[in-house]
């Protein structure tokens, strides 16, 4: 994986402690020509598949794949429209993965994709993966979540503080996959950057198993390596019931 210089860059993945496979999948990607990085920039992608062992590690791949394939091949224009035409492209793929195997009927994923060009960070979203700014010691989430409890607590029906307990906090209203209705969110305008920005996206059975302090002050006191793993084992340490799955961007 080639990384050019101005970003640090940590990709890490882990089957948990209660899974027998990791139904999540990711990728980083950077072009070769520096006439296309100037272009396109970098990509990182997420990927949480759900529908059974295997149709959820072939979803999160075929979705992770097509957004990466056709953001590298497509038409070169603006990024946050290539990366809402490449989520389009992955809905497809995976909805006709299904229709091909009838074991594979039902699957779905998250999927989650930052597209970093210059200094200006684009990004697509659907599912429950989050992508996170990090920036002089606060951290906020970029995405929103597509669940039923999200849901919830954005009508008022149950408070903040209920959704970590809540019985139905794994219900998603929103995945890839799973319906042609399918809208990923987008930001209304690309983040302008800032040196030591740090972007950290992941999957649920990372943030779901600690609190946004607990991420802040793990990625204030570590370095970029060492914050990956420490994000991991603080997850297994609670538990670990899902895959973790986590990919660290750092503006240096």
């Amino acid at each position: 994986m080639r990384v050019r210089p101005g970003i640090e860059v940590v990709s890490l993945t882990d089957v948990g402690c209660q899974r027998e496979n990791n139904e999540d999948n990711f990728v980083y990607w950077e072009p070769d020509d520096d006439a296309d990085f100037a272009r396109l920039g970098r990509l990182a992608v997420i990927a949480d598949g759900m529908g059974g062992t295997e149709g959820g590690q072939f979803a999160s791949q075929i979705a992770v794949d097509t957004v990466k394939q056709h953001y590298a091949t497509g038409g070169g224009g603006d990024p946050q429209q290539e990366l809402l035409e490449a989520f389009r492209l992955a809905n497809s793929a995976v909805q006709e993965k299904a229709r091909q195997d009838a074991r594979l009927r039902g699957m779905g994923t998250t999927l989650t994709a930052a597209a970093i060009v210059g200094s200006q960070l684009c990004f697509a979203h659907v599912g429950d993966s989050r992508l996170y700014l990090f920036r002089k010691g606060s951290l906020r989430a970029l995405t929103r979540d597509h669940s039923l409890v999200a849901r919830l607590v954005e009508s008022g029906v149950i408070r903040a503080q209920e959704a970590d307990s809540h019985p139905q906090r794994h219900v998603l209203t929103a995945a890839i996959g799973v319906t042609d209705a399918m809208e990923p969110d987008i930001p209304a305008e690309p983040v302008q950057l800032e040196s030591s920005d740090v972007m950290l996206n992941c999957t649920d059975g990372l943030w779901g198993q600690m609190s946004e302090a607990e991420i802040a002050q793990t990625l204030s006191s570590h370095s970029t390596d060492n914050a990956a793993k420490a994000l991991v084992q603080l997850a297994k340490d609670h538990g670990g019931p899902d895959n973790i799955t986590l990919q660290i961007l750092k503006i240096s």
